[in-house]
């Protein structure tokens, strides 16, 4: 049954959980609120829609861009390199993007008479990301849940797994990774050093899954 609309990046983790859930997902929303790799990722959540046939939305945010300050609105130099443990990778948070995007799509989600909206947030974003822990979801289903009138629902299966374990998950569903994008600095191939790069390096490898995404190094 088609129930639930996806919030889709075009990253390795949101495309897992594309195709994962494919049959029970009948749209697909991304943004483009004008972070460096804006453009990269969503060539890739575009291509997966059209290959599934699921309807895809993408939905401008300029004003985040404007107004919010973060590494990933202020061009690749910006971009601290290293792992998500090292507290420089704090600056790139987005102030409250999930809880914008999942409001969006919360609406889109009722007027669509669809029941669950679904996000791929996973345990590895909770040391940096306020918007991606546990807790959080929880208060933004409740809200989400008393604020529309089909009383609809978080769907976020993956909070508590690591990006391996979504790897291997995507390893069962024979996801080609090279087609999705996680770099932050929003180059022509991944830089291979900033802290989305270094994770989804050490994911693929530990899944066992040949990495054939091209890096600068």
């Amino acid at each position: 049954m088609k129930d639930s609309i996806i919030v889709l990046s075009g990253g390795l983790d949101s495309t897992t959980m594309l195709y994962e859930y494919r049959e029970r997902i009948a749209l697909a929303v991304s943004f483009h609120y004008g972070s460096n790799h804006n453009d990269r990722e969503l060539a890739f959540a575009k291509l997966h829609c059209e290959r599934l046939g699921i309807q895809h939305l993408i939905i401008p945010l300029d004003f985040i861009g404007r107004y919010f300050n973060s590494s990933l609105l202020a061009g690749a130099d910006a971009i601290p390199e290293g792992h998500y443990n090292d507290d420089n990778m704090r600056s790139t948070v987005v102030p409250f993007r999930n809880g914008i995007m999942l409001s969006i799509a919360a609406g889109l989600a009722e007027n669509n008479g669809l029941q669950y909206v679904m996000i791929a947030n996973h345990a590895g974003d909770h040391t940096i990301y306020p918007d991606c822990r546990p807790e959080f979801i929880s208060a933004m289903d409740a809200a989400i849940d008393s604020g529309t009138y089909n009383n609809a629902r978080i769907l976020a299966p993956y909070t508590n797994i690591t990006k391996t374990d979504i790897a291997r998950r995507g390893k069962l569903l024979k996801i080609d990774y090279s087609e999705t994008w996680s770099c932050y600095k929003g180059g022509k191939v991944h830089c291979g050093k900033c802290g989305t790069c270094v994770e989804r390096r050490e994911a693929l490898q530990l899944a066992g899954i040949d990495d054939t995404t091209e890096y600068e190094d």
